[in-house]
């Protein structure tokens, strides 16, 4: 884990800091499908396609949590959630994207920290299922 003196809670925060490129950061984005917690790993750069998330999910309804959700499921503010060991079981999916990085940056519960692993692992490490939902 690195800390910083400035923060790295956005995606370009972090790659400022790091001094790396956007698409290496994990944006760890915390959403609501059918009343269930589900966090989406993917790179800084992309948007999450709501629809395409929907039909990953089979959910008839999938939205961004608000700070306060994030906080409640995940146990960690906006700009800090990890990709794992959230307060609360939290159905991840990890954008297929990311697998071609051979190493990326994500956040380790604090605005100001990161870590670097390979795609594959945080995966496997996050319990991920590997889709494309992200554009």
């Amino acid at each position: 884990m690195r800390r910083f003196a400035a923060s790295t809670r956005t995606a370009e925060d972090a790659a400022r800091e790091i001094g790396t490129e956007v698409a290496r950061i994990v944006k760890s984005l915390v959403f609501v499908a059918s009343g269930a917690p589900v966090i989406v790993l993917a790179s800084g750069p992309t948007r999450v396609d709501e629809r395409a998330l929907a039909a990953t999910l089979e959910a008839g309804a999938v939205r961004r949590a608000t700070a306060e959700e994030a906080k409640a499921f995940t146990g960690y503010a906006i700009g800090g959630v990890p990709p794992f060991a959230h307060a609360r079981a939290c159905r991840v999916v990890l954008d297929e994207a990311l697998l071609g990085l051979d190493l990326v940056w994500a956040a380790a519960g604090l605005p100001d920290a990161v870590f670097a692993i390979a795609p594959a692992d945080l995966a496997r490490i996050a319990g991920a299922e590997v889709a494309a939902v992200a554009r």
